[in-house]
């Protein structure tokens, strides 16, 4: 069993172009969220999915610094880009993390892996939500290859295309046995992704003060740091979530 963790990254973000090589401690953020996918232990490879642009020559830069296999693909076509990108690294499962999660924790994802192995073919997808209980910035999805495959063969609208879950929970969600992990306690109050310069602004405190370019620090441990300091969530309490299962 071939477990591939596949990030979609591009310069070209709405939000916040060029975030995913913004600098986090003195790494590229997406080299930092790499590092953190890496102590997974029910994950055998990384995959950075990018596009053709030349922008993102950057993203290929940064994933080759830190030695991670990339792929180039559409811009607007990411469930395309994901699955070709899983075909190319003979992924039996996939594991799909956003490009802007730097805080990512390996110890979810090896959960969701390890409840989509254990229960077989009674599941095709683990999802982190909805409903959403983890603090964001901590989505994880898995997959067998072969459903990304059927969802890729299957997926025809522009939203199922940009949105490469979409049409699993969406559009077509009677075709597919899922499960939704769920935290030990509602923690969605929490934001820890990186859509605009306030998030990063927040994690690159986090990152400093736990010193997370040394320490392999548990998401527990980073919210018990961010519950002790309410004032920290004030930095980016204004920003409003984006669907965190949209493409990248």
């Amino acid at each position: 069993m071939h477990r591939v963790a596949i990030v979609p990254a591009r310069m070209t973000s709405t939000r916040f172009p060029g975030k995913v090589i913004a600098d986090l401690c003195g790494e590229p953020m997406l080299a930092r969220e790499v590092a953190r996918i890496r102590q997974a232990t029910r994950v055998d490879e990384v995959v950075v999915a990018t596009t053709t642009n030349r922008d993102d020559d950057a993203v290929v830069a940064v994933a080759d610094a830190c030695g991670a296999r990339w792929f180039r693909g559409s811009e607007h076509d990411v469930l395309g880009r994901m699955a070709s990108a899983a075909r190319e690294a003979a992924a039996d499962l996939v594991v799909r993390v956003s490009g802007d999660c730097p805080l990512i924790d390996p110890t979810v994802i090896d959960r969701a892996v390890e409840v989509l192995e254990k229960r077989g073919k009674e599941l095709d997808f683990v999802t982190t939500e909805p409903p959403t209980t983890f603090p964001k910035g901590l989505d994880v999805e898995a997959l067998y290859r072969d459903v990304l495959d059927r969802v890729d063969r299957m997926a025809s609208s522009s939203a199922a295309r940009e949105h490469v879950t979409f049409f699993i929970y969406e559009e077509a969600p009677t075709l597919f046995r899922c499960f939704t992990l769920v935290d030990d306690e509602d923690n969605s109050d929490q934001r820890w992704t990186v859509d605009t310069i306030e998030d990063l602004q927040l994690v690159r405190t986090v990152f400093a003060d736990l010193e997370l370019a040394r320490a392999n620090t548990s998401y527990k441990a980073i919210l018990s740091y961010m519950r002790s300091r309410p004032a920290l969530r004030a930095i980016n309490a204004h920003v409003v979530q984006r669907d965190p299962r949209s493409g990248a």
